[in-house]
């Protein structure tokens, strides 16, 4: 449940956005990214959220169904364009994002009343975002579908932090989301926000504590570290990747992390499965074309080296 857009990234990498010529077009959002990363897998996804109507929120439907995510969860908003975000690509770590979601995003008006509850609370994991608690009606609606959930089966609360969509502190929301969600994930810089810690080890305390089984920090060249409410840790070091573009590793650690709880795989295998697809992803330019599916992802776990 939340942002989808369209994403236009330069098809040069080292080229900043003022001298680019050509650009490639292509389904983004993290959530729904989320969801073409566990289609590929092969689990059955669908996504919540709202596009313009307009050409650019027919594209990404089609995209969608192209992905085999089921689309009649995403709704049109007349008078909202659908939001395209920019980035320039300069590797291996430096992604600056310009996102265009003005006057306002359509996936930040999902209504409470428009969410089919029923489905989200038969879905055996529900996703959701930071960004999907940062304006009205979206931030309702998505704490509505939480309370609904009353974390049955497993549910996910990626932190999703993006400063320049919030106009206020996050602390209180995230606070209520956590207490509902039943798996936290984040980077180092997501987890200090929503917990206050720096250190990876106290914010995955921290976020058990608020509520969650299961805490995920993704450390960027430090690997991986998950914490389980029942003792269980994993620490995973990351895997070798010659980035070329590295916005789409976490959705398709995600989409992984997703196929791994619902495999009931031990929780290190889980992780690692996940790792390998972030890094699959990292080493490829787009988002949602670039999920990789599951013979490529068991073939650099297998090998335990480098993409």
């Amino acid at each position: 449940m939340g942002r989808i857009g369209v994403d236009l990234y330069p098809l040069e990498t080292g080229v900043p956005l003022a001298e680019a010529d050509t650009f490639g077009k292509f389904l983004g959002g993290s959530p729904t990214n989320v969801a073409v990363a566990a289609a590929r897998l092969g689990r059955r996804t669908a996504v919540i959220t709202r596009t313009g109507a307009d050409p650019f929120g027919a594209y990404l439907r089609a995209e969608l169904r192209g992905f085999g995510v089921d689309d009649r969860w995403a709704g049109e908003v007349p008078g909202l364009p659908t939001p395209v975000t920019f980035c320039e690509i300069f590797p291996p770590d430096h992604f600056p994002l310009y996102f265009y979601r003005f006057p306002k995003a359509p996936d930040l008006e999902i209504d409470p009343g428009e969410v089919d509850l029923e489905a989200v609370r038969a879905a055996r994991v529900f996703w959701m975002t930071g960004t999907g608690l940062s304006a009205e009606p979206s931030r309702t609606a998505t704490l509505t579908a939480l309370e609904a959930r009353a974390k049955s089966g497993t549910t996910v609360f990626d932190l999703d932090w993006r400063p320049m969509l919030w106009s206020e502190e996050p602390g209180q929301w995230y606070r209520r989301a956590l207490a509902h969600a039943t798996v936290a994930v984040g980077n180092t810089e997501e987890c200090e926000v929503a917990t206050g810690r720096s250190d990876p080890y106290e914010a995955a305390r921290a976020l058990l504590a608020a509520g969650v089984e299961l805490a995920v920090v993704k450390r960027g060249p430090q690997g991986v570290l998950a914490v389980h409410r029942d003792g269980a840790v994993a620490e995973v070091a990351p895997v070798p990747v010659t980035v070329v573009n590295g916005l789409g590793a976490g959705d398709a650690f995600g989409g992984a992390l997703c196929h791994g709880l619902l495999a009931g795989w031990p929780l290190e295998r889980t992780i690692r499965y996940a790792n390998a697809a972030g890094a699959i992803v990292a080493s490829r330019l787009a988002c949602g074309e670039a999920m990789p599916f599951a013979p490529e992802v068991e073939e650099v776990v297998g090998r335990g080296s480098g993409v």
